[in-house]
């Protein structure tokens, strides 16, 4: 395990032959629910609604900008734990230091942009190794908003897939074994980051959901079959008029591709 890795309890557990509540509780730590809501009220609204089902939470810019530590620090003393998707990307002292702050929280996992080059990877690796309690660092590819015009217009000639792996690569090299992809490139960097890589998909839509502005998407079971690690969900579970229900129909999901698996 990297040394940066969050404690084995909390890494996704494979065996499939454990009865009903183990599965679910392996489900439960493969499913992280995105609170994409503009205020802490909203937020912590939204988890009491979840039931205590969804231990894994994901806090984003519009959350963390509208709410500030504080509102990790609250999630944090409820026992959950914390995915803090920032995607930090700037100078290389700069982010490192962001990273420093952000492993005062107590997080588990936090993002920075793959594209900040090697130097600035290199540099969030050691900043969140020198942490008492070092979160996963997982670096963000190409983001899943993004289709291959999306990719063009901005000067690259790779395709999005071409691209997730070459900044895979660049991760690997500079130390980085977490990347966040989309779950149409998670087959190709489970082969480079080998067993040991954490990989967190976002875009996963259940059967029959709305694609919204996500463009390169899967089903929960699809995403694990390919060699996800964690799957991120929002809005089919935030935005449905039964936030626990939802939670529930996509973690019966995930326990059914653990069985298969």
């Amino acid at each position: 395990m990297p040394e940066n890795s969050p404690s084995a309890d909390n890494l996704p557990v494979h065996d499939s032959h454990l009865p009903h509540k183990s599965l679910l509780e392996q489900a439960q730590q493969r499913l992280i629910v995105a609170l994409d809501v503009p205020t802490a009220a909203a937020a912590l609204t939204l988890v009491d609604r979840l039931e205590g089902q969804c231990p894994w939470l994901k806090v984003g810019l519009e959350l963390f900008i509208s709410a500030g530590p504080s509102i990790v620090e609250t999630l944090v003393s409820r026992g959950h734990s914390i995915f803090l998707d920032l995607k930090l990307h700037d100078i290389p002292n700069t982010v490192a230091s962001a990273v420093r702050t952000a492993t005062s929280l107590n997080v588990r996992m936090l993002t920075v942009h793959a594209a900040g080059g090697p130097a600035m990877l290199a540099a969030a690796r050691e900043a969140a190794a020198g942490s008492a309690m070092p979160p996963e660092l997982l670096a963000v590819t190409v983001l899943t908003s993004m289709n291959q015009s999306e990719v063009t217009a901005v000067g690259v000639a790779r395709s999005p897939q071409q691209q997730v792996e070459l900044l895979a690569r660049m991760g690997l090299e500079s130390g980085i074994r977490g990347f966040v992809c989309s779950p149409q490139e998670v087959a190709a960097l489970r082969t480079l980051a080998g067993p040991a890589g954490v990989l967190v998909t976002p875009g996963i839509r259940p059967a029959g959901a709305d694609a919204g502005d996500q463009q390169r998407i899967a089903t929960p079971a699809q995403a694990l079959q390919q060699g996800a690690s964690y799957l991120v969900v929002g809005r089919p579970i935030t935005q449905a008029a039964h936030p626990a229900q939802a939670a529930r129909n996509v973690l019966d999901e995930i326990a059914g591709a653990l069985v298969q698996k």
